[in-house]
């Protein structure tokens, strides 16, 4: 009988095998990248909540007819901050019917205020596509 038998060294007594070192290399790599991302969404919405001076939002629209829209809008802000809110409107197939940049200069922090948007076909929707500070 030609029974070769093979020695077998003791599992962990002699370091890592290659594919163990590479695993670890390759959990320490995806951490350190998911640690970096993290921080860099972390850093962004704070840039974006700390450096928003104006910020706005639409209450309710009101078709008044074929060429005219309403739209109720709550404007908040730094107090004497002035601001430009773009507003738009779209009939039924989804065209852009009116749009209207509209200049918010009150001194106060709320503004509550209705504007009217002139269209050029019967409107379906508004929308706010949002504000800046000036």
């Amino acid at each position: 009988m030609n029974g070769t038998v093979r020695e077998q060294l003791p599992e962990g007594r002699y370091g890592r095998s290659a594919d163990e070192r590479a695993d670890r290399k390759l959990r320490i790599a995806g951490s350190v990248l998911g640690v970096l991302f993290l921080a860099m969404i972390g850093w962004f919405g704070w840039h974006y909540v700390v450096d928003n001076k104006i910020s706005a939002e639409m209450i309710k629209f009101d078709v008044v007819s074929d060429t005219e829209v309403q739209v109720h809008l709550e404007v908040r802000k730094d107090r004497g901050v002035e601001g430009v809110c773009t507003l738009r409107s779209r009939s039924e197939d989804g065209a852009e019917v009116a749009r209207k940049d509209v200049t918010v200069d009150d001194p106060a922090t709320r503004v509550d205020q209705v504007y009217s948007l002139r269209t050029t076909a019967r409107a379906t929707s508004a929308e706010l596509t949002g504000c800046t500070a000036r």
